[in-house]
């Protein structure tokens, strides 16, 4: 099986790829919370983010990665 970390990757011939512009629900919420999520129980810190994906599934998404990523309508 093939394993893989930052620290001691392989060259490789690595491709560029734009994620889709697919619109997502979100809310900003203004206290520490918790959301139940595919992956279990995750929680979120003041500021963060919850997110309602394509599918409905919701997650927290920190402030900082959604400012990077996502640009409100």
């Amino acid at each position: 099986m093939l394993k893989f970390n930052s620290d001691n990757l392989p060259q490789m011939n690595f491709r560029k790829a734009v994620k889709k512009p697919i619109p997502v629900e979100c809310v900003q919420i203004d206290e520490p919370f918790e959301v139940e999520t595919m992956e279990g129980t995750l929680r979120g810190k003041k500021g963060d983010w919850l997110m309602k994906g394509v599918n409905g599934e919701l997650y927290p998404c920190d402030r900082e990665i959604f400012e990077k990523t996502y640009d409100l309508q």
